[in-house]
This record gives structure tokens, sequence and C-alpha cells, in this order.
């Protein structure tokens, strides 16, 4: 094969792209203002129909191999993107081997986020997907921004070419606003190539930790914690933690107004997240909407049964169990109709109109649901601004990792998402009376709730009904005296849940002397037995989980 060499004086672009938006009139604006256009495979062919296309084989004189793994990889591909056109002996070494430089690389990469996220993609298909040749020209031509321009976004397509055009034509904006355009481009290039290696990274530590979690399960402990270090048994972290997020929104402002703000998300955004969420209605949403509707989000899926909740700064106000949806709210809403003002609302069942007519009453900024009925759409479209969140599949896959920022740093764990359940058979009763059947069922409930709660935290319970709640105290006792004064005269028979032991019994004798009548904790304190008699004096019925569930 003979290698085709540039024509004199004539300028160069390199298409290769996987996201062909606007290739089209993007090759024919280049090829309008004079450029040889040279592109590869799937690039060529849809590009060739509409301008004239060299193929890259004819510049490098070399057949692409192994199944499209090696085409670009080549020295007539990468001396081209690479040489300075400042540096007389770059430019002598390309007239002696008869190549020529690359003005324009255009290259986006493999679909990898999208082929690892369709159902039943296996490892030989992900590896397949990951891009080698794509991810080169990009850094190359990134590196060399100052002589080639580099556009891996199709959205700077017409910025580019009307640059191109202002270049050759001497006219417009001078060299240096020319060259910070160059350097954005070349940002937002190793930005993608970042991306997409972190993607390929956090995809590959998924499978290990699939295989790591099969390994324990069959008692292969060692090789479980081998990749990385180890924190409980069966979880390992990698010694880099890669994070690929790309922004979807642009915020007005932060938690306050003072603050800028925007949204990044996981690309695609995983199914049944507030970040996949369809917003059906209302206004665009803030910094603290989107925080507080993952929080009202997460709470209503620990339930079977139809349950609303509603929260303000990431704390319940109001949470409840019905037989409707519109029960559900009307209890919540009850719960604390002071608070809800201004709240967010979930409920993990379709909203019907009966729902929507009692959640219209309030001001409100979120609703979050499986779906909206039509009739409840239109009686909720009397509230413009409300907005209205759809999630599908409601059955969201369960997070692996949650993580905190810190100055200077990340903290990672695995994420508390597991489902609570309380199962008399295997929870640790530790007073003389253990609880009534109805007990149980109401201290599962608050159990739930109280996982949810800003730590310190007191959930009282009632008729599967928070009645008072006590968040982000900074001891237990205050949280609990909150959530009984909350309670007011509802404390008398309630339940309580604490998401940590109780160091001193004086939460129990608060409850004792508010009315509650059962008592659900992790346990584990030095001063547990202080507890357990302050219980056992009050004919309280307690029961200790060994399960704790801070949040801070």
């Amino acid at each position: 094969m003979t290698v085709q060499t540039q024509s004199a004086g004539r300028r160069r672009a390199l298409i290769s792209v996987s996201d062909k938006r606007g290739v089209v009139e993007f090759a024919r604006g280049l090829a309008e203002l004079g450029f040889e256009i040279v592109s590869t495979g799937g690039t060529a062919a849809a590009l060739a129909p509409h301008v004239a296309v060299t193929p890259v084989s004819a510049v490098t004189g070399f057949p692409e191999i192994l199944d499209g793994r090696v085409k670009t990889l080549h020295p007539a591909i990468h001396a081209g993107i690479l040489a300075r056109r400042d540096v007389p002996a770059h430019m002598a070494a390309l007239t002696q081997l008869g190549l020529a430089p690359f003005d324009v690389v255009a290259v986006n990469l493999y679909p990898f986020v999208e082929t690892v996220r369709r159902p039943g993609c296996t490892l030989a298909e992900a590896v397949e997907h990951i891009d080698v040749g794509g991810p080169a020209m990009v850094r190359a031509a990134a590196k060399n921004h100052a002589h080639v321009w580099v556009v891996v976004n199709p959205d700077r397509y017409p910025e580019v070419l009307a640059a191109l055009g202002r270049e050759q034509a001497g006219a417009g904006p001078g060299a240096d606003e020319a060259q910070r355009l160059r350097r954005v481009l070349a940002q937002e290039a190793f930005a993608h190539t970042a991306a997409y290696d972190a993607a390929i990274a956090a995809y590959l530590a998924g499978q290990l930790d699939e295989t790591r979690s099969g390994e324990a399960a069959a008692g292969g402990k060692e090789a479980a914690g081998a990749a990385g270090t180890s924190g409980r048994e069966g979880a390992a972290f990698p010694p880099v933690w890669q994070v690929s997020l790309v922004q979807a929104q642009a915020l007005r402002y932060g938690e306050n107004p003072h603050q800028a703000a925007a949204f990044y998300v996981e690309t695609p955004p995983p199914a049944g997240t507030i970040a996949a969420a369809e917003q059906l209605q209302g206004k665009e949403l803030s910094f603290n909407n989107i925080h507080d509707a993952h929080a009202a989000l997460e709470m209503v899926r620990e339930f079977e049964a139809p349950a609303v909740a509603a929260v303000k700064h990431a704390n319940p106000c109001g949470l409840a169990v019905a037989e409707t949806v519109a029960e559900a709210f009307a209890r919540a809403r009850d719960a604390d109709p002071v608070s809800i003002f201004g709240g967010i609302v979930a409920a993990n069942r379709p909203v019907d109109a009966e729902a929507a007519r009692a959640m219209r009453e309030l001001f409100l900024e979120v609703i979050i649901a499986p779906d909206f009925t039509p009739e409840a759409l239109e009686v909720l479209a009397g509230r413009p601004n409300l907005r209205l969140l759809r999630v599908q599949p409601w059955a969201a896959p369960a997070p692996a990792y949650d993580w905190k920022r810190v100055g200077g740093g990340l903290l990672v764990q695995e994420a508390d998402w597991k489902p609570e359940r309380l199962d008399p058979a295997q929870e640790r009763v530790v007073t003389r009376r253990a609880p009534t059947a109805e007990e149980w069922r109401q201290l599962e409930f608050a159990w739930k709730v109280v996982k949810h709660v800003k730590s310190n935290a007191i959930v009282l319970a009632r008729d599967f009904v928070t009645v008072g709640i006590g968040a982000g105290q900074m001891n237990r006792v205050t949280a609990a005296r909150l959530a009984i004064e909350q309670a007011g005269p509802r404390a008398r028979g309630a339940v309580l849940a604490s998401e940590a032991f109780f160091p001193f019994p004086d939460v129990v004798e608060a409850a004792a002397a508010a009315g509650v009548t059962a008592i659900v904790q992790p346990g584990g304190s030095r001063r547990d037995a202080d507890s357990i008699a302050a219980a056992d004096a009050a004919g309280i019925a307690m029961v200790f989980t060994g399960r704790r569930h801070f949040r801070h």
C-alpha cells in the first residue's frame, strides 16, 4: 500500500467519532474551507456520500487490522498530530518522511458506558468497547493544542468552524482569543478521556467486587481483600478511587444564594434514581430540591405497603404507611403540619386524583412518585410551579458505595442501603417483657424511619405514622426530648427507635415518663445494663438489633 502525502499547502482534518451528531455538517464546513478530510471506518462511511474522504489507511500505508483494534496507532497519524509548527526540526522531519501535519482532530470515543449499562452485557463485550486509538489521538491533539484544534464535543463544531473561517480570512478576534479557545478545547479533551478511563476503571472495579463477593461467599476470604485495602469482611477498596460524572444542569445557586452550583450525574444516570427522574412539570430543580428529593425517595423505598414521606432539610418531618397514598399523605402531613410547609413529598405508589387534591392544598416544592395518573396531573397542573418527578423503574439498583467530601479528600464507604426488617426470631429482646405482636410491627416501622434521620436521632411512632422526630442533636437525650415534645399526648402508647445505643438510661427514663411502651436500639453501650434496668422498671419492652445507623 502506498502512503498518500498531503497536497502542498492544504490543511487536514482527522475525523473519527462514535457520536455522529452534526459530523456531516462539520465535515462539509471544513471542506468548504479547503481542508482535506481523513477518516476511519464507520465515520468515513457516514461522510463519504456528502464530502470527499481520504481513508486513514491511505495515510498510514497500512490496512486496519485485528477487527479494527489497530488503525490509527501509526507514526503517520501521531507525528502529524504532535509535530510543533514552531520547531523547524519537527517540520523538517515530517517533510523528510513524506508526512504532513493535522490541523484539526475531531474524535470522540466508543460508547463504553452505554454498552455496559445494557442488560446482559458481558465482560467480553465491555472490553471490546474500550477505545484505545481514540484516546491516544485526543490526548496527542490536546497536548499539541497550540497548533491543533481538538474537538470532542459535537456542540463545539459551529464555534470551531467560525474560528477557522476567521483565522483563514485573517479577520475577527486576535491570536490571544483563538489560543484561549484552543486551551478550552484541550481542557475538554483531557476531561473527556479522563472521564472515559474513570468509567472503565469503575466498571472493572465493580466486576472485581462481584468476583470477591462470590469468592467470599464460597469461603475465599483472602481473595476478597486482595485488590485493595479491606475494611469489614468482604469489603475492599481500590488504591485509587475514580469518579466519572458529567454536568447535567447548571443550578441557579447552591444551598444559599451566594453559592454557585451545578448538578453532575453518572453517564447515563442509573435508572430509578433522582439523577434519571423525569420532571413532568414545575420550575427548575434547585440544589436543595435535588438533595431533599433523593432523601425522600430513599425513605419510601424502605416500605412495601403504600408509604408517603414529607422531608425538610433531608430529614423526615412526617412519614406514614396506610392503605392508600391519599391516606398515607394525610397521616404524614398531620404528623407535623407546620414543618411540611415548603417540603418535599415522596410516595412509593402512583399518585392518584384523591392524593393529588390533598397535596395541592399545601405549598410543596416537589412531589416524587413512580407515576401520576392523568387525573392527578390535571389536578396538580393548578400548581404550575410545583415540581413533579416520575421515577421509573421504581426498583433502583442498589448503590455499592457512598462518599462524603472533606477538605483535600473523599471519605468512601459501603452504602447503608439494605432494607431493614425486625425478625422476632432473630432480634435480641433484652427486657423481661417482650414486645407484643403489634409492638413488633410498630418497632419495625420506626426502625426503618430512624435509619434516614440525621444523628443523633430518635423517632416515636404509633399506628404506622411518625408522631415525634428528634434529629441532628449533639446528645441523644435532647433528641428524645424534642421527639417527645413534638408527639405530646400521642407519645402515650407509642414506640421509640434510636439509630445508636444509649450511653445512659436517661432516654429510657424520658420515654417511660411520656408513656412509650417499647424501644428498639442497636445496643452495645458499656452501660446497657442501666438502660435495661430502667426499661424493666417501667414495664417497657426493649429490643437490641446489633445494627447502628449513624447518618451525618
